[in-house]
């Protein structure tokens, strides 16, 4: 019988033993309080929005205690840094993506923002060309016309109070997919789009899994409702990819496409044609990407595309309801541009609207949809603050942290200011500071895209309507937030439109 405690006591102290070097950096660094064998996995207990108040918790504890801590989930160190300075170091030189990014795998694959290393680079290399500013702005139209539709469809809610998130997910939806595959979805006049709802509900399955540990060992995920659901969205969204995929294949064919447009590249000739024709160019056309490869990187484009702008769109519309004196701003802004006219936004008024542009950055700073970056440590790191994070940890870059550090955004961190965004006024205490498209050599390869849909979105909604809320009395907005993949709010943006002006939004769109 002493061997069945030997055993394990012996593995337990070898266990520990090889990793001492662990053990002994992490006792450097701030933490709060853990429970024996589990850690601070206490914490991540409760529904989505109480997991988000953990980690915003955990956040505001790195900040009073010099921008860095620890947390033990079971046997896995993690640390949550807040110093732009130390993360300047780890996005540059931590590129492994942590292995909880693994159960994003199932849905889009090694898609490049969640891919190794070794995938990354290469796609990294074929996705920049698709991503240049003239490829970007030749878009526009796309976003004016569907932003148009989303300014008409919130005009006939009448003045009442609605949940505004399903309106913005149609509009971001459907123009991610006019641009990146090509086709037209409609979301905006489908109550229920199947490719939505499936979204949603395979996003909050990877959630689950992230932060429930009993359904991360494959074998005990295979028993679970959340994989039935998982194959059952998964069915629907590759479907639908692999389908416009293979018809964009066909179609390139017949057209009889020059096969070797990927070694001398003018970007002129790629005007207004889809993401999924540009990859399939840039990577060598038949000798190229596969189907399989093309879903993945096409997936990751919509998926990442429209929560993310979703969200921003939405967390925006819900501050300029609680401030209506900044909202007075915006609409000041848009009637010296737009004046009295209908007309459809035009990429020369993109430009124009420089205070639009402050309120979606200070959205952005205080709630950023992706609010945690995580990167694997697999080689020791000594930060420029003296810690050093060892080797076999990971490493939370907390956005949301970072972007209220009061060291650097003052001792008004946490309040609702788009002028601290002024060409004047702007100036950050570091470059890394803010982070809301990440930083280093993984950032967000589609920022300058994500930009103009918000900003093409809002202009046209606040052209024509007035967004009412709950003034907040304060400059520290309050709005409850959940992790769902991205961070969202739990009310999905419930406010009131009323019209500006005795007109509708376009008809014929």
């Amino acid at each position: 019988m002493i061997w069945w405690v030997l055993i394990p006591l012996l593995w337990f102290l070898t266990f520990r033993y090889r990793r001492r070097r662990m053990y002994q950096l992490a006792a450097r660094v701030p933490s709060v309080r853990e429970l024996p064998l589990i850690g601070a996995a206490y914490k991540f207990m409760g529904n989505t929005e109480d997991i988000m108040s953990s980690l915003k918790e955990l956040s505001y504890f790195a900040i009073e205690n010099g921008g860095l801590m620890k947390a033990w989930l079971g046997p896995i160190l993690y640390f949550i840094s807040v110093d732009p300075v130390d993360l300047e170091m780890v996005m540059r030189t931590c590129l492994e993506k942590d292995d909880l990014h693994r159960f994003t795998r199932p849905v889009i694959g090694y898609g490049t923002i969640f891919a190794p290393v070794s995938i990354w680079r290469q796609r990294r290399k074929i996705l920049q060309p698709a991503f240049k500013p003239k490829i970007v702005e030749s878009f526009v139209p796309v976003f004016a016309r569907q932003s148009m539709k989303l300014a008409r469809k919130l005009g006939e809610a009448g003045g009442r109070e609605v949940k505004l998130r399903p309106y913005i997910g149609s509009y971001t939806l459907d123009t991610t997919c006019e641009t990146t595959l090509g086709v037209k979805i409609n979301a905006q006049d489908d109550a229920v789009s199947p490719f939505l709802v499936e979204l949603g509900r395979v996003t909050q399955v990877v959630t689950e899994r992230i932060f429930r540990l009993w359904l991360q060992p494959a074998w005990l995920f295979r028993c679970s409702p959340q994989y039935r659901q998982q194959r059952t969205s998964c069915e629907v969204l590759h479907g639908f990819t692999d389908h416009v995929i293979m018809k964009k294949r066909e179609e390139l064919k017949t057209q009889q496409k020059n096969p070797k447009a990927d070694r001398t590249i003018d970007l002129s000739d790629y005007d207004s044609k889809s993401f999924l024709e540009l990859l399939i160019h840039f990577s060598g056309t038949e000798g190229g990407y596969s189907n399989e490869e093309l879903r993945e990187e096409i997936l990751t484009l919509i998926i990442g595309s429209t929560d993310s702008t979703a969200s921003t769109i939405g967390y925006a519309l819900d501050l300029l309801a609680k401030y209506p004196h900044i909202q007075d701003k915006v609409h000041a802004e848009l009637d010296e541009v737009f004046g009295d006219s209908d007309r459809l936004l035009q990429k020369e008024d993109l430009m124009q609207l420089k205070y639009l542009d402050c309120v979606i950055k200070e959205t952005l700073r205080l709630f950023p949809p992706a609010p945690f970056l995580i990167r694997k440590v697999e080689e020791e790191v000594t930060l420029p603050s003296g810690y050093v994070l060892p080797a076999g940890s990971g490493i939370a870059a907390s956005v949301w942290g970072t972007q209220r550090n009061p060291k650097y955004w003052g001792p008004d961190a946490d309040a609702f200011n788009p002028d601290r965004f002024l060409p004047e006024r702007v100036a950050l205490k570091h470059p890394c500071a803010f982070m809301a498209f990440s930083i280093g050599p993984r950032n967000c390869i589609g920022h300058q895209y994500a930009m103009m849909s918000i900003k093409s979105a809002l202009s046209s909604v606040l052209r024509f309507h007035l967004v009412k809320g709950t003034v907040e009395a304060g400059n520290k907005p309050h709005i409850r937030v959940k992790i769902d993949v991205m961070m969202k709010a739990v009310n999905g943006h419930e406010l009131t439109l009323e019209r500006r002006r005795l007109r509708r939004a376009q008809q014929d769109l």
